[in-house]
C-alpha cells in the first residue's frame, strides 16, 4: 500500500465512512459501516483500523495517527475530537467529486436523512447550492420505512421498482401522510410495483425541484448511499432528460472531499 498522507472521515445520519489519501490525493484505503451514536468510539475503531492496516503507523488512543491530519464531515463532524478541523458537507462533496470526476457540474446528494443539490464551477468552487435537512422526503430514510412496511428488501427496492409496467401516484410530501397514502393503495388492492414507482418518483420530483432551485450546471452527478439503488439514476435521467454520472464509490465522496482538505491545508498534527 502506499504511504498515507491524509484522513477524511464523513459521520453521517446512517453510515460512516473513512478514506485514506496518498501524498497526490489518490484514495488507497476506505473503510464503511453503519453509524453508531457513540461516534468518539466509532472513530476510535476507525483510527485504529488505519494503523492495523499500516502497521509503520503510530496510534495514540483519543489523539489520532502520529504525522497523518485528519479532517471531518457530515452531521456529527463535531463529535470528532481527533479532527485537525471540522468542515461541512457541502465542501467536502464538492472537493471530493471534482477530483473524482475532473469536471464541474451539478452534484446530487441523497444521503440518510437529508439531500444536498450543489452547483461545482470549473474549478472545482461551489457556486450553488440548495439542502433539505428538515424533511425526511426527498432522503433515502423516506423510502427506506416504506420499503420496511410494505416488507421489500432494501436491496432489492430499486429493482422492483423498475420492473413496474405502470406507477400510481402519491399525492402526499410527508413521509408519514405517504406511509398511510399507501397503506391505503394497498387495501384496495393496488399492487405493489406501481406503488414502489410513484413512491420513486415522489422522491425524485423533490430532488428535481432542489436542482431547478439553484443555477443549474451539467452535467448532473449522483452521490450518497441511496443511488446505488439502480431506479434512483435511471428515474432521475428521464424526468430530467439529462444523462446522470455516478461515481465508482458514491458513498465517500465526502470523506474523499474531507482527505483531500486535509492533505492541502495541514502539516502533520504530532
Amino acid at each position: 500500500m502506499a504511504e498515507i498522507r491524509a484522513l477524511g472521515i464523513d459521520v453521517g445520519s446512517t453510515t460512516a465512512k473513512m478514506v485514506a489519501i496518498d501524498g497526490w490525493g489518490n484514495m488507497i484505503w476506505h473503510f464503511l459501516e453503519q453509524a453508531d451514536p457513540r461516534v468518539d468510539e466509532q472513530v476510535e475503531w476507525f483510527l485504529l483500523s488505519v494503523q492495523e492496516a499500516n502497521p509503520e503507523l503510530t496510534y495514540y488512543p483519543g489523539k489520532g495517527v502520529e504525522g497523518i491530519p485528519l479532517v471531518a464531515t457530515g452531521y456529527g463532524r463535531k463529535l470528532v475530537q481527533q479532527a485537525t478541523r471540522q468542515v461541512t458537507e457541502i465542501t467536502c462533496h464538492a472537493r471530493g467529486m471534482y477530483r473524482e470526476m475532473g469536471h464541474g457540474g451539478t452534484l446530487v446528494d441523497i444521503g440518510g436523512q437529508d439531500s444536498k443539490v450543489i452547483g461545482i464551477g470549473p474549478k472545482g468552487e461551489v457556486v450553488d447550492f440548495s439542502m433539505n435537512d428538515k424533511c425526511a422526503a426527498g432522503t433515502g430514510r423516506f423510502l427506506e420505512d416504506t420499503a420496511n412496511r410494505l416488507g421489500v428488501p432494501l436491496v432489492r427496492l430499486g429493482e422492483v421498482t423498475l420492473s413496474a409496467s405502470e406507477e400510481v401516484s402519491i399525492s402526499s410530501t410527508c413521509t408519514v401522510f405517504a406511509e398511510s397514502e399507501v397503506v391505503s393503495l394497498i387495501a384496495h388492492g393496488v399492487p405493489l410495483q406501481p406503488i414502489l414507482k410513484g413512491l420513486h418518483r415522489s422522491l425524485i420530483k423533490r430532488i428535481v425541484a432542489m436542482i431547478r432551485s439553484v443555477s443549474f450546471i451539467s452535467p448532473l452527478m449522483l452521490s450518497g448511499g441511496v443511488v446505488r439503488n439502480p431506479a434512483i439514476p435511471v428515474m432521475l435521467e428521464d424526468e430530467m432528460n439529462e444523462k446522470v454520472i455516478v461515481p465508482k464509490f458514491p458513498q465517500l465522496m465526502g470523506a474523499y472531499g474531507a482527505a483531500l482538505i486535509a492533505l492541502e491545508l495541514y502539516e502533520p498534527k504530532f
